[in-house]
């Protein structure tokens, strides 16, 4: 076996504190003997989501040799706050010991970039491998197993439970619900999404008149009782009265027979879509990725494509998907649909003009005309969120997850790390704050002069009457946390590092297997380098007249089973998307690695 390198792993800190560990504090000397897998996420990134669900199989097969340590690296100052990480390990079905690091002091310690990144830590205590964004399972699922045989053999590995303790369940009618339907005999339909179900509720918002789906988390088609989802989230009433659900870890579009409680699969094959995956076709034929909210536009399911930063859209009359709007790169850009960004849509509102859309990592309200051509009303990017009220081309959201259609013409959002229901009015161009303490509202519904929240962290439906007057607040505006890289002027190497897993190599039977794509916030920062290429090193030129900035960087790397009689080997394509945070300086570095997957030699 290659001799493998090794960095001794940083002690694990955090002033929030351990999770699901009742009440026990970890370090690495814990850990010792066991295989550590890190995973530094943070509970607004839908590609952290994807990694734990990635994880799942592994953290099971090798339950008593591997342990998993989530670190929770906010992003969003509500992310900082404990009880809120708290109920993202509980909503999202984490399974494992989860370090609360809300100054990223772990973070900077063992020079993250990134969310999702992953860290493997060998028995010995020292840091074997590290991998960026998701599509690393079966990478590392081939280290642990030999990383098992080699400690085995040296005497070194440590069988047994983990340190896992489970919380106690909360007998509370509905947990984390998702999104909310008004249906048409006056009754709810909302997705419970951590239950794996959807319940429908009387018209008082809260006595249940069925459940729906078994409860476990599964890949079902059937009857009430058996179908099986898994965390669905939005709904959208269709033309025949049936519903269609988004069933976002399945990755599918299903669909609800309110008569019978039948429920069948519009669209999806229960896989991820990946780079290089069909974006049209039959629709039970096409992969799709993380669908989080729908809306009937225009004749048509749209579809808020938070796994792949798109709009798609479902067409009943064929039975085909297709992507709408958004070209999976991730951020804030307006124009025709095909030339769209877009940074993990979650909530959709149609109007006979618009389709309201909720952008959540730009912090964001946009919308899609007629036309297909995307406008933002309020929002300016990945890096700047607060609560902040006035005109719209300076108001502030954090993290929105809802809008909904309101009678004047104006739209309410689910601004959901404010806790807050904001209004924006078309007409006049300002924001205003409709309600507060509400607890991670995610979507909302009208009923008659009233509006019904979900409020997912508690775990109801709230109704709230319409105000005519906004309630006031203090404004407050927010950076991204993470500290800016500090680099020289001029000429700066960019170097993404990809080692193919063992066993694998570059996959170039029909072309290049990589892609780089560059550009900057603000444009001004690259004098040169920006664009596309198929190198993972790029020469960059940074401008001396622009003292800090944003770059960004996409980087996808597709490999391949390496035996030379397997006429048909399995591929896996590695990618992920950096917001690197820069500030130029005389004395910064003149390189900048990011890594995709391995170790960085010249570090």
């Amino acid at each position: 076996m290659a001799k493998r390198a090794r960095v001794r792993a940083p002690e694990l800190t955090g002033k929030g504190g351990w999770i699901n560990t009742g009440g026990g504090q970890l370090g690495l000397a814990d850990l010792r003997g066991r295989i550590v897998i890190v995973d530094f996420w943070t509970f607004c990134c839908v590609n952290c989501l994807h990694v734990l669900d990635e994880l799942r199989e592994l953290e099971e097969k090798h339950r008593d040799t591997v342990v998993i340590i989530g670190v929770h690296s906010p992003k969003f100052v509500h992310e900082a706050e404990h009880q809120a990480v708290v109920d993202a390990v509980e909503r999202y079905g984490v399974e494992h010991p989860v370090l609360d690091d809300p100054e990223l002091a772990t973070w900077k310690q063992y020079a993250v970039r990134a969310w999702p990144t992953l860290v493997v830590i060998d028995p010995e205590g020292y840091v074997v491998a590290q991998h960026a964004g998701e599509g690393h399972a079966h990478a590392i699922a081939r280290l642990v197993e030999e990383l098992e045989a080699e400690h085995t053999a040296k005497g070194t590995l440590r069988r047994g439970d983990g340190p896992y303790v489970a919380p106690e369940p909360e007998p509370t009618v509905l947990r984390f619900p998702g999104k909310a339907l008004a249906l048409p005999d006056g009754n709810f339909l909302v997705s419970d999404t951590t239950r794996h179900q959807l319940v429908e509720l009387a018209a008082d918002g809260e006595s249940v008149i069925r459940r729906i789906g078994s409860g476990v988390r599964g890949f079902v088609d059937g009857s009430a009782d058996a179908a099986g989802f898994s965390e669905p989230q939005g709904l959208a009433l269709l033309d025949d009265g049936s519903v269609v659900v988004a069933d976002t870890v399945n990755h599918a579009l299903r669909r609800l027979d309110l008569a019978t409680g039948e429920v069948t699969t519009l669209a999806g094959t229960g896989r991820q879509w990946w780079q290089g995956s069909p974006t049209s076709g039959p629709a039970r034929e096409v992969d799709l990725s993380s669908p989080w909210d729908v809306a009937v536009f225009g004749g048509r399911v749209w579809i808020a494509m938070a796994g792949v930063h798109q709009l798609w859209a479902y067409d009943p009359a064929d039975a085909s998907v297709a992507v709408a709007a958004g070209t999976t790169n991730e951020g804030l850009v307006d124009g025709p649909g095909a030339e769209a960004w877009f940074a993990q849509p979650s909530g959709l509102a149609a109007t006979a003009d618009r389709l309201w859309l909720a952008d959540s990592e730009t912090s964001a309200l946009r919308w899609v005309d007629l036309d297909s051509v995307v406008h933002t009303a309020v929002g300016t990017g990945l890096f700047d969120f607060g609560h902040r009220d006035g005109p719209a081309e300076q108001a502030l959201l954090q993290h929105p997850l809802g809008v909904t259609a309101l009678p004047d013409g104006s739209v309410a959002v689910s601004d959901t790390y404010n806790h807050a229901l904001r209004r924006y009015d078309p007409a006049t161009g300002e924001v205003t704050t409709l309600a507060t303490d509400l607890r991670e509202p995610s979507d909302a519904v009208l009923v008659g002069d009233d509006i019904v929240v979900v409020e997912s962290a508690r775990h109801r439906l709230t109704r709230l009457r319409l105000p005519e007057e906004a309630v006031r607040v203090e404004s407050v505006a927010h950076r991204t946390r993470r500290a800016a890289t500090e680099v020289a002027p001029g000429h700066l190497r960019l170097d993404v590092i990809f080692q193919a897993p063992a066993g694998q190599k570059l996959d170039t039977r029909y072309g290049p297997s990589t892609r780089l794509l560059v550009s900057s916030t603000p444009p001004e920062l690259l004098l040169s380098g920006e664009g596309a290429g198929t190198d993972l090193t790029r020469a960059l030129e940074l401008n001396p007249a622009v003292t800090e900035g944003v770059l960004h960087v996409s980087a996808m790397a597709a490999s391949c089973d390496d035996a030379p009689d397997n006429d048909y080997p399995a591929c896996h394509v590695h990618q992920q998307d950096w917001g690197v945070p820069v500030r130029l300086t005389e004395s910064g570095a003149d390189r900048l690695p990011l890594v995709l997957a391995g170790m960085d030699g010249d570090g």
